[in-house]
C-alpha cells in the first residue's frame, strides 16, 4: 500500500460511507489490474535528488489557457460526488477555489451547474460525455456557457460502460440493489444524517433539469446505459468544436495516434487517462502511456493526465514526464467523504507541501523547469519511448 494523506482519507471514507458508495469510488473494471498499475507504476518512478541549489525562490504556480493555478492540479470530474458529502460538488468546488485550482463538474453530478457555478468566485470546468441524446448535450453546453464555464472537458473513452463487478457485489447495481443500499445507509448513521437526510435531492441535477423530472441512482445506471454511443467518431464532435467558444479538452487519450487526431480536431488540450482503471482493464497505466504521447504532441496542445495520483510527488513525476497539469479524482473524493470541504482543502495543502519538498530536493525552481532530467530515469527507456513513437502510424 502507498502510504499518503489520501491513504488516511481513504480509510476514513471506508468507515463512514455505505459500502455501495465506497466501492463505487474505490473500484475499477474487471480484475482491476489497471487500477493497481496506475498507483504502482507511478510510485515506481524515481526522482533525481539534487542538493545545494539555492531553492529560496521556488514557485509552484502555473497557467492553463490564461487561468492561473496556485499548484498544477485540477479536481477531476467524478460522477455522483454529491452522494459522498452533503451537496458534495459545491463543497469540493469551494475547496478548490480556496486553494486556487479548478474544479470540474461531471455530467452526472448530483448538484446541477446552476447550483455549483454561482457558489464560487472562479469559473468551474464542465465535463460532458458523448451521448445518443444530442438534445441533452446541446442543452448542457448552453447551460454551461450561461453559467460562465469556459473550459469544456469532453470524455471520449465511454462508448460502452466498463464491467465493474464490485458494483454488483456492493449493492450499487444488481439484484435487490435498492434494498441493500437502504440497509447499508441505516447502518452508517453519520452518512445517513449528513447526506441521506440533509443532502437531498439525491438526483442527477443536470439530467433532471433537462428531463424536467427527478432522477435517482436507478436512473443513473439506466439513463447512462441507454445513452452511451458506440458509433461516435471524430466527425461527430465537429459541431461541438464549432459551438463551444472556450478551450476544449479531450479526456481519455492513451495512444499517440489518438493524441495526434486530437490535434487535428483542434482540441486545446488532452487528458491522458484510462478513466481511473474503470473502463478497459489491462491497458497501460496513465504514467506509462504519458511519455510517448508527450513525445508525439508535446507543444501542439496542453497535456493533462490523471490516474493513480495520491501525492504531490506524483504530480512532480507526471509533469516531469511531459504533463502540463495533473487531475486528481479518488484522492479528493476520499477527503470529501471523510471531512467535507475542510478535508479537500487539507488534502490540497498537503499536495502543495509535498510538491514543494519534491521540487526543492530535485533542484527545480518552477513548474516550467520540470522535465525528465528531474527523474532518475533509464536512458535506454527514453530511447525506447522515442522509437515507439516513430513506429505509430
Amino acid at each position: 500500500m502507498i502510504i499518503s494523506a489520501s491513504t488516511d482519507y481513504r480509510e476514513a471514507a471506508r468507515r463512514k460511507l455505505p459500502p455501495f458508495l465506497f466501492h463505487y469510488i474505490d473500484g475499477g473494471a474487471y480484475a482491476e489490474h489497471t487500477l493497481r498499475r496506475n498507483v504502482g507504476d507511478l510510485a515506481d518512478i524515481a526522482l533525481r535528488q539534487r542538493v545545494l541549489r539555492n531553492m529560496s525562490d521556488l514557485s509552484v504556480n502555473t497557467e492553463l489557457w490564461g487561468e492561473k493555478l496556485d499548484i498544477p492540479v485540477v479536481l477531476a470530474p467524478v460522477g455522483l460526488t454529491g452522494m459522498f458529502a452533503r451537496r458534495g460538488e459545491v463543497q469540493a468546488a469551494r475547496a478548490a477555489t480556496r486553494k486556487g485550482v479548478p474544479f470540474t463538474l461531471s455530467t452526472v453530478s448530483v448538484c446541477p451547474i446552476e447550483e455549483v457555478a454561482p457558489a464560487i468566485e472562479r469559473p468551474i470546468w464542465f465535463q460532458l460525455y458523448v451521448l445518443r441524446d444530442r438534445g441533452f448535450m446541446k442543452n448542457a453546453l448552453e447551460r454551461a456557457q450561461a453559467a460562465g464555464v469556459k473550459t469544456l472537458v469532453f470524455t471520449v473513452d465511454m462508448p460502452v460502460p466498463g464491467a465493474r463487478y464490485r458494483d454488483a457485489h456492493s449493492g450499487m447495481s444488481g439484484p435487490h440493489a435498492e434494498f441493500r443500499r437502504l440497509l447499508q445507509a441505516v447502518t452508517h448513521p453519520a452518512w445517513a444524517w449528513d447526506v441521506g437526510v440533509n443532502g437531498r435531492p439525491h438526483d442527477l441535477g443536470n439530467v433532471s433539469r433537462y428531463l424536467g423530472k427527478a432522477t435517482g441512482l436507478k436512473d443513473y445506471i439506466g439513463w447512462l446505459g441507454a445513452n452511451f454511443d458506440p458509433s461516435i467518431s471524430w466527425q461527430d464532435l465537429e459541431w461541438i468544436r464549432d459551438f463551444w467558444k472556450g478551450p476544449i479538452v479531450i479526456k481519455g487519450i492513451l495512444d499517440p495516434a489518438d493524441a495526434r487526431d486530437a490535434v487535428g480536431f483542434g482540441a486545446d488540450g488532452i487528458i491522458v487517462s484510462n478513466h481511473g482503471g474503470r473502463q478497459l482493464d489491462g491497458v497501460l497505466s496513465s504514467v506509462r502511456a504519458l511519455p510517448a504521447i508527450a513525445e508525439a504532441v508535446g507543444g501542439d496542445l496542453k497535456i493533462l493526465v490523471d490516474g493513480g495520483v495520491r501525492t504531490g510527488l506524483d504530480v512532480v513525476r507526471l509533469i516531469a514526464l511531459g504533463a502540463d497539469a495533473v487531475l486528481i479524482g479518488r484522492a479528493f473524493v476520499y477527503a470529501l467523504a471523510a471531512a467535507g470541504e475542510a478535508g479537500v482543502v487539507n488534502l490540497l495543502e498537503l499536495f502543495e507541501k509535498e510538491l514543494r519538498v519534491a521540487m526543492t530536493l530535485t533542484g527545480v525552481k518552477s513548474i516550467a523547469e520540470l522535465d525528465r532530467s528531474s527523474l532518475a530515469i533509464d536512458p535506454e527507456l527514453t530511447k525506447a519511448i522515442a522509437a515507439e513513437v516513430k513506429q505509430v502510424p
